[in-house]
């Protein structure tokens, strides 16, 4: 009798830690899936921020090219053609050694390059540039007409004309490739003479072929 009552309390036991050993893993299971729900919700929003994120970085991005490529467009026009003066007449030289031009009467000077105080043009970008002037004077028999063009130090083409009487010109060109900061400019050859007036006869003109 006492070994039956026993055995049945064991069993009561058992079936009550069952059944409470049930109720927690519910319970556990529960939380678990909380949990998970929860992780969830917080990956989708992280997703959506990242995106957002991503977003904005392509907006800033494109926004910082296309701001480049318009500098680049401002960068790339580049054109100039001054004369020497800019009203009335006037003979300049002859003089003992070259002395500089400058062409104080701008028509065109895009990309303000051109300098109409100094005769100096300066690249501001790396790039093949055109070149071209004219030189004229009244013949004398004793001077010629004659200006080279020069970059930084170096001589690099003549125009030249000479003769005993009437009006004359001359023109020369060059295509050369410059960098940032080179400078261009035009010098009258010693013992030479040029002649302007409102018809701008002595003219400097340069422009940007394309960049490299």
């Amino acid at each position: 009798m006492k070994i039956s009552v026993s055995f049945t309390l064991w069993l009561l036991l058992v079936s009550v830690s069952a059944n409470e050993s049930s109720e927690c893993q519910h319970t556990y299971l529960q939380d678990i899936y909380a949990a998970l729900r929860e992780m969830t919700a917080s990956l989708v929003q992280l997703k959506a921020d990242m995106r957002f994120l991503q977003a904005q970085e392509q907006a800033a991005q494109l926004k910082t090219e296309v701001d480049k490529q318009k500098q680049q467009q401002l960068v790339q026009q580049v054109a100039f053609s001054a004369s020497l003066v800019v009203a009335g007449e006037s003979n300049i030289g002859p003089f003992r050694s070259d002395t500089p031009l400058i062409y104080k009467h701008v028509t065109t000077n895009i990309g303000n390059a051109y300098n109409p105080n100094t005769g100096v043009f300066t690249a501001p970008v790396r790039g093949a540039y055109n070149f071209e002037w004219w030189v004229g004077a009244f013949g004398d028999g004793s001077h010629a007409s004659a200006a080279v063009l020069v970059k930084n130090s170096e001589k690099i083409s003549l125009a030249y004309e000479r003769q005993n009487q009437h009006f004359g010109t001359g023109s020369s060109g060059v295509t050369l490739l410059l960098e940032v900061g080179d400078v261009v400019f035009l010098r009258l050859v010693a013992n030479s003479l040029v002649y302007d007036n409102a018809n701008h006869h002595n003219t400097f003109s340069g422009f940007l072929l394309f960049t490299m």
